[in-house]
């Protein structure tokens, strides 16, 4: 896809999105906006995967690490056509699957998550698998920044840098808030892009927001040898105006007046983009 019609993608996934948490009084709304084009970008230019593909053992693998986010995820796989887009409907619903966070009785899901720490440690151990079974597929994982105060982070960081493992590219939301507030206030854990080069991994800084820069950077091979990290500077809330930099908004459900404020927001990028 060109970029204006990922562009045009990534904001009707916003407006899918936006729409499911109001009708699911549910969702964490500013995280899934923040990483809406990370989202676009791996899934319709980079991640060799399909519905079709999905149990090939070749396939590229996908792990969220930050789940909470999950409504954009499940947004971005129902269009791709992992399952009907009618069934997101039952979001957060009694007895249904599509539940808060990631789970793997989702098609298209790999792994349950969102217990944030986990996600770079069980990306590295698939990609160390695909290199000890010879096999070519890369692993992708997001998490976001105010997970990087977790331990367990990095540990996985130092195994990847320490088995060399160039199938491997994390993806940072750096949005630089999370529900408590300012990420550098609540556990500062900058500079971000100089640790984990310091534990070996090639680190790209691009824009989260920019789809060029995004597709540049995950298109682009690994340097041989070194595991990737792409630290994508977002903005918490994108797409809708008054939520945007608000951590507040981070697990908010919109008034009525605001869901149609957003709605309209949004519907004039897709407008502008058509």
């Amino acid at each position: 896809m060109e970029i204006k019609a990922l562009e045009l993608k990534a904001a009707q996934m916003r407006l899918a999105t936006w729409q499911m948490i109001y009708r699911a009084k549910n969702g964490h709304t500013g995280s899934d906006l923040s990483c809406a084009d990370i989202l676009v970008a791996l899934y319709y230019s980079a991640l060799k995967q399909t519905p079709a593909t999905f149990t090939d053992p070749n396939r590229d693998r996908y792990i969220q690490s930050k789940g909470h986010a999950v409504e954009i995820l499940y947004s971005v796989l129902a269009d791709r056509g992992y399952f009907p887009k009618e069934a997101l409907a039952t979001y957060s619903q009694f007895n249904s699957d599509f539940i808060g966070h990631p789970t793997n009785h989702i098609n298209g899901i790999e792994l349950n998550t969102g217990s944030l720490g986990h996600g770079l440690g069980l990306a590295t151990g698939i990609a160390l698998a695909g290199k000890l079974d010879q096999r070519d597929y890369h692993v992708y994982t997001l998490m976001g920044d105010g997970e990087q105060a977790e331990g367990s982070v990095w540990e996985a960081a130092m195994a990847a840098g320490n088995y060399k493992l160039d199938n491997l590219t994390a993806i940072i939301d750096h949005n630089r808030l999370q529900i408590t507030g300012p990420t550098e206030q609540v556990m500062n854990s900058e500079p971000l892009a100089q640790k984990y080069a310091a534990f070996g991994f090639n680190v790209v800084e691009v824009n989260g927001n920019d789809m060029a820069a995004l597709v540049a950077a995950l298109q682009a091979p690994n340097e041989t040898g070194k595991p990737q990290l792409i630290l994508a500077d977002t903005i918490k809330g994108k797409g809708i105006s008054f939520a945007e930099n608000q951590a507040g908004w981070h697990h908010r459900i919109p008034t009525p007046e605001e869901y149609a404020a957003g709605v309209a927001e949004l519907e004039a990028v897709i407008g502008g983009l058509q």
